[in-house]
């Protein structure tokens, strides 16, 4: 139910509405120490009107960091691999899910994420506490159980538009907070562990 709101919200923004608060995520998100001095960010693409991403992903490699983009596996798990500009993405159609661009290049395994120094998390909330909400493939919660499992604590960051920072969202037991949060107009840290 919750998702549903959050997701009608985003479909009635306009392609210029997502193209500015993209610039501003991308000039913000940049001016986060943990990306300033990160050599590894696990990413992901945008798609649809969700918070955009690529200028950010361009910045970053134009910095010299590398960026791992997800592609994801039949059990919603995620494989990566590294991005090498927007010619370098595949669109891929997932059986009864939106289309996502993928990195079309070599696959890298679903344990490359834990060299990331950032892993910028998609989501359609988070909370005063940092809990985010997803979109409830469980996809990224398996990625951060891998981090947990290998003993890995990369910076956690998701791109929100400014509305979906809220007072509370549900968690589950296996749910992480974030460290941050980057709005159009802010950011937001969390404690970290």
């Amino acid at each position: 139910m919750l998702r549903r709101e959050f997701l009608e919200v985003r479909s009635r923004l306009t392609a210029a509405d997502v193209g500015e608060a993209a610039a501003v995520l991308a000039e913000r998100a940049l001016e986060l120490p943990e990306l300033a001095q990160a050599r590894t960010v696990a990413a992901y693409v945008s798609v649809g009107s969700e918070p955009g991403t690529l200028a950010l992903l361009d910045a970053l490699r134009t910095r010299g960091v590398r960026v791992l983009l997800p592609a994801l596996l039949p059990d919603n798990d995620l494989d990566w691999g590294a991005y090498a500009g927007a010619g370098s993405l595949a669109r891929v159609r997932h059986s009864g899910k939106m289309a996502l661009l993928e990195p079309a290049g070599e696959r890298l395994g679903p344990d490359a994420v834990t060299t990331a120094d950032v892993v910028l998390l998609p989501g359609l909330a988070v909370d005063a506490r940092g809990m985010r909400l997803g979109r409830g493939g469980g996809s990224y919660d398996r990625v951060l159980a891998r981090l947990e499992r290998a003993g890995v604590h990369p910076a956690l960051v998701v791109l929100l538009y400014d509305s979906e920072v809220v007072a509370h969202v549900p968690e589950e037991a296996h749910d992480r907070p974030v460290h941050a949060v980057v709005t159009p107009s802010a950011v937001r840290r969390f404690g970290k562990d």
